[in-house]
């Protein structure tokens, strides 16, 4: 649900570190890390949150809980795919308009000036240390800890398929999206490909190929550097908002990647 932020944001050039207060909820939550599936489920834009200190970056609560925001439903699937696999998971606990998590720090992107129509005044005219607070508080402890993950994984000697969870708008800046969900890749496909494949064979569905998203070194972050940067199989899912805005539609979704995403690796020969 959308969070009620205080409607009075002070100057971003105002912010000290730390940017969270010690009631805040931190960086990311952790989900199963004991779980026993192979998979490992992250969630880069899970959630609308914005750290008080920020106030609402100038926007409306309207604004702030559409999807330039977060990805919408994309949180009540991976909490549900992550029990139904039983699979370590983490979640980012705050809104990609402070800090987009699956960009790179130096892309113009990861503090949004403007998303989609929609500017963000609080993200105007940052000095260097409030970008760089918002750096040290969100992105980097939230990236530490998939590292961690896979680190302690590795040292187990346990597999891991790196799965990234995401969401897209049925229309963006007046352009329909057709697809009811996608499989994004960069140099390694061999996930992508064969989840491609068992999607395509549900009834009904239509599954964009790096569409209406691709994944890019300059673009993107999770996927580049915990997935290809380790050699990890890997594959970037996004779901059409409109069919997980309910607890229905994500139980479903959930419920369909639990059931494909075992048999693309089985597929992929992995």
């Amino acid at each position: 649900m959308p969070l009620n932020i205080s409607e009075s944001p002070p100057s971003g050039d105002c912010i000290l570190s730390p940017l969270l207060g010690p009631d805040e909820p931190p960086a990311f939550e952790i989900l199963y890390p004991d779980g026993a599936s192979p998979f490992l489920l992250t969630a880069d834009h899970a959630a609308n949150r914005i750290p008080r200190a920020l106030g609402d970056l100038g926007l409306t609560l309207s604004e702030r809980s559409r999807h330039i925001g977060w990805d919408i439903g994309i949180a009540g699937v991976a909490r549900r795919l992550a029990a139904s696999l039983n699979a370590w998971t983490i979640l980012q606990n705050y809104s990609r308009l402070v800090i987009d998590c699956n960009r790179p720090p130096h892309a113009p992107s990861a503090i949004p000036l403007r998303s989609e129509n929609t500017d963000i005044p609080g993200n105007l005219a940052l000095t260097q240390a409030a970008r760089d607070a918002r750096h040290m508080a969100l992105f980097a402890p939230y990236h530490a800890a998939i590292a961690a993950a896979l680190d302690a994984r590795q040292a187990a000697g346990r597999p891991t398929f790196l799965i990234t969870l995401h969401s897209f708008t049925p229309v963006y800046d007046t352009v329909v999206r057709p697809m009811h969900a996608a499989v994004l890749y960069n140099r390694d496909a061999r996930l992508a490909d064969a989840l491609m494949h068992r999607l395509r064979g549900e009834a009904g569905l239509i599954v964009g190929d790096n569409a209406p998203y691709r994944v890019s070194d300059e673009s993107d972050y999770a996927i580049p550097v915990h997935g290809e940067q380790r050699g990890l199989p890997h594959v970037e899912i996004e779901i059409r908002q409109d069919l997980i805005e309910c607890e229905t539609g994500q139980a479903a979704w959930a419920a369909r990647l639990a059931r494909l995403l075992a048999q693309a690796v089985l597929d992929a020969g992995l």
